[in-house]
């Protein structure tokens, strides 16, 4: 009896891992996520010189482009709207170093997550092994066996072959492209109204959970991410994801 317990167990976190992969089919008369999008992305007009740089995208359609430009917290965003697109129960936990979070994926009536999500926001550089030993530690901590690191960017070949050893599935900005093309063209779109509501080029700071603002160092002359808050709060970003206005 136990053993059938295990078995069933693992194909419930199999099943679950593989609905990623699939597009998700609706049972008749299920609620879609979509519907509460308009509601969660309810977020300020925008900070000042967000048209300029607004001017030079094109937030009519998914492209390469937009997903580089996402700040960090509204492709978390993203993400979550689009795993509860497929179908799963998400939960989100604030207590990662960086001040991203975990994005817990549960499986339709189950109890506990099968599937532990981190995401990194496009930057010059590919991503390497240290942000999935990061994943691989919490999905060992939150006792969850398959993981998801999706980035706007790309990831080293290094990255590539620790991930295939630990179970973790990379999903890089071309592969998110793809992923959102294969919804129903309703549910992309509202994915992508979402994405694109109010200021979604401005940096959050992850201390304070608010808008960031440009700033100017004055010994180097260098652009670069300041906290509102400063100087109570001296986070900062660099401006090699998104230059300030």
């Amino acid at each position: 009896m136990e053993r059938q317990e295990r078995n069933l167990a693992a194909e419930i976190v199999r099943g679950a891992f593989a609905a990623i992969w699939l597009p998700f089919t609706w049972a008749a008369g299920a609620p879609s996520a979509a519907l509460a999008l308009a509601r969660r992305a309810t977020r300020p007009s925008g900070e000042p010189g967000q048209s300029a740089r607004l001017e030079r995208l094109n937030t009519g359609k998914w492209t390469r482009e937009l997903l580089k430009h996402l700040e960090w917290r509204r492709l978390e965003e993203l993400c979550t709207a689009y795993f509860e697109e497929l179908g799963f129960r998400t939960g989100i936990t604030h207590d990662r170093a960086d001040g991203g979070v975990d994005i817990n994926l549960f499986a339709a009536g189950a109890d506990s997550a099968s599937i532990l999500v981190h995401c990194k926001a496009w930057d010059a550089y590919p991503i390497g092994i240290k942000p999935l030993r990061e994943l691989r530690v919490a999905m060992t901590s939150a006792n969850v066996a398959e993981g998801v690191m999706v980035t706007a960017g790309r990831f080293t070949p290094e990255a590539v072959g620790f991930a295939a050893k630990e179970h973790i599935q990379l999903i890089d900005g071309a592969a998110l492209l793809e992923k959102l093309a294969a919804l129903l063209p309703e549910k992309a779109l509202a994915l992508l109204r979402f994405a694109t509501k109010g200021d979604f080029l401005t940096p959050t700071c992850p201390r304070c959970s608010i808008k960031m603002t440009a700033r100017k160092s004055t010994r180097e002359g260098r652009m670069f991410w300041g906290c509102t808050n400063y100087p109570r709060c001296k986070q900062t970003f660099s401006s090699t994801t998104i230059t300030p206005a």
